[in-house]
């Protein structure tokens, strides 16, 4: 079965206000089993939304409608599904009564325009919504004599997720075909993805029982691996397959075969081999130190660190001579190295890391362009190492790389 997720709304349509409820439905289908082969995004417009869910009902089995079902009057969800439908819409006088009393309870007069909550599709069940006042739909019928199911959630997702979770996955369990579906996710850093899928596709091409999708980011690119059979066993050993042919092929460049975030594992090597780390950041201003953090549990291995901008403070706090700085510039391997020697000595950490570069957009020359960056990584049981990278990108994505590739090598001295 397909799905079709329509969000509703004309500030989805601005770029102040991003549609973040289809990922979050899409998941959750996904693991039913079944496909979101369409996703639509339409203002609070009559004639448009009419249109959509028509187009919708010609071709999914199953319609999730999103928003529009507050009580001002560009909430149009309900009356144009009806009219799609071509159903009629009955107000419900329990849900009106149970929306003067939600009113009274505040000691707020409703005002008259919230009683369209209370419009139900003809032959619709009600879902009360326990965290607001707009209650979902759910109807099960025919149109054009195609079974279809449709679905009408409110808008927030504070509202729509737990609903979503505790009412309509139950009734759609009951009513969809029972799926055995096993899903793997393998992360590899620092290759761009045209090299991977090049070297990648001969050997997921000889797996066409498993669905194989590539995800690229800033400094890493994703496996997303998924297989359905008749039994669970089966599912699980299809994608256990090319998974392990994958890893063969990329070595010690896959960081992740169950989807954890390169920080993650980080954490998890550091852990393990009783090592701890402190961090010297110039131009990534802090996000080293924040990636490492974000992991629960990180004061066991993180001692801290500091961002260092000025040429004094690179002296101050991690000893980088100033004449190294007047020599060879800010922006070089020697500096980075001594960061990562310097602040591993002031913490008494057992690794140190340095980073330093040009984030853009201005600072870059022609001998030394924005993108730049050397990252230095120092530990007691190996010798130092630096590397220079040229990064490509704006600011917000140059500084991820070089986190990312601090990270990167962290883990793979600790491997």
């Amino acid at each position: 079965m397909i799905a079709e997720i329509i969000a509703i709304g004309s500030e989805l349509l601005t770029p102040f206000r991003q549609d973040t409820n289809s990922l979050f439905l899409t998941a959750r289908l996904n693991e039913l089993g079944v496909n979101v082969a369409f996703k639509d995004v339409v203002g609070d417009t009559r004639e448009h939304l009419v249109s959509v869910a028509r187009t919708a009902l010609t071709r999914s089995d199953i319609l999730i409608f999103m928003g529009g079902l507050g009580p001002t009057e560009d909430d149009l969800t309900r009356e144009c599904v009806a009219e799609a439908l071509g159903l009629k819409l009955r107000r419900d006088p329990d849900l009106v009564a149970e929306l003067y009393a939600r009113f009274a309870a505040r000691r707020i007069t409703m005002p008259e325009n919230n009683a369209q909550q209370a419009d139900v599709l003809d032959g619709a069940e009600v879902i009360r919504n326990p965290r607001g006042s707009a209650p979902a739909q759910w109807l099960e019928g025919t149109h054009d004599g195609l079974a279809r199911i449709i679905i009408l959630l409110p808008g927030p997702p504070w509202e729509l997720e737990p609903l979503f979770k505790d009412e309509f996955i139950p009734r759609l369990q009951k009513v969809l075909p029972k799926a055995h579906i096993a899903a793997r996710v393998l992360k590899i850093a620092m290759l761009g993805e045209s090299v991977v899928d090049a070297k990648a596709a001969p050997i997921y091409k000889q797996y066409p029982d498993v669905q194989t999708t590539i995800l690229a980011g800033a400094g890493e690119v994703q496996f997303h691996l998924k297989a359905t059979a008749d039994d669970q066993e089966d599912a699980e050993d299809r994608v256990e397959r090319l998974a392990m042919a994958l890893e063969e092929c990329f070595q010690d460049a896959v960081f992740s075969s169950h989807g954890e975030t390169l920080e993650e594992i980080v954490a998890l090597y550091l852990q393990m081999r009783g090592h701890t780390i402190a961090v010297a950041e110039s131009c990534t201003g802090g996000l080293l130190a924040q990636r490492l953090t974000a992991v629960s549990g990180s004061s066991r291995y993180f001692l801290g660190g500091a961002v260092v901008y000025s040429n004094d403070l690179k002296t101050l706090f991690c000893g980088v001579p100033p004449l190294m700085i007047a020599e060879h510039g800010a922006v070089s391997a020697q500096v980075a190295r001594a960061l990562a020697e310097g602040i591993q000595y002031e913490t008494g950490s057992s690794i140190g890391v340095g980073i330093t570069g040009i984030a853009g957009p201005t600072g870059g020359t022609e001998e030394k362009p924005v993108g730049l960056v050397y990252v230095a990584v120092v530990g007691k049981a190996w010798e130092p190492e630096v590397v220079e990278r040229k990064f490509m990108g704006d600011r917000e994505r140059i500084r991820h790389w070089a986190s990312q590739q601090a990270l990167d090598m962290i883990r793979r001295k600790l491997i």
